[in-house]
């Protein structure tokens, strides 16, 4: 992968969202192409299956994994096709232990603005939100794409 994280300070934070590569040691599960918010309905309801979850239904529970993997994905999704360039890709890996979740946009030029820089209903909540329910997030950008990552715990 060619990556500009040489370019960056690993210790560079956005309001507290680290500059740094996801873990290593994941196999890939899935993969999903978006091109507009219309799809994130159907990504939500394949994202659940994956993983065997229930959160496509009616009731959340976000003490669970597969709901928290859930919202956070669509959260991400959803700012990446409003701020960022088409197409978005979701992908979902896993180890025996955690699933990490890693969305892209081809903005690579830009940096996530965390919500607490932003002015109150802006938006933005799905950063701080993923910060909130995942174990680890962070943030990379490669010369053609700029990446959302968190990790979740497997059970």
């Amino acid at each position: 992968m060619d990556s500009r994280l040489d370019r960056l300070e690993l210790t560079d934070e956005d309001a507290g969202l680290p500059v740094r590569l996801p873990p290593e040691g994941f196999a890939p599960v899935r993969r999903w192409a978006l091109a507009s918010t219309s799809q994130l309905r159907t990504l939500r309801h394949e994202l659940a299956d994956e993983i065997g979850g229930h959160a496509a239904g009616a009731r959340q529970d976000l003490g669970s994994t597969p709901d928290k993997l859930v919202l956070i994905a669509t959260e991400l999704a959803a700012n990446a096709l409003t701020h960022g360039v088409p197409p978005t890709t979701v992908a979902l890996s896993r180890t025996d232990e955690q699933w990490l979740l890693d969305v892209a946009d081809h903005d690579p030029g830009s940096q996530p603005v965390y919500a607490g820089t932003r002015i109150t209903g802006a938006g933005g909540l799905g950063l701080h939100l993923a910060r909130q329910l995942s174990l680890k997030v962070g943030w990379y950008a490669t010369d053609e794409a700029k990446n959302i990552w968190a990790t979740f715990p497997a059970q």
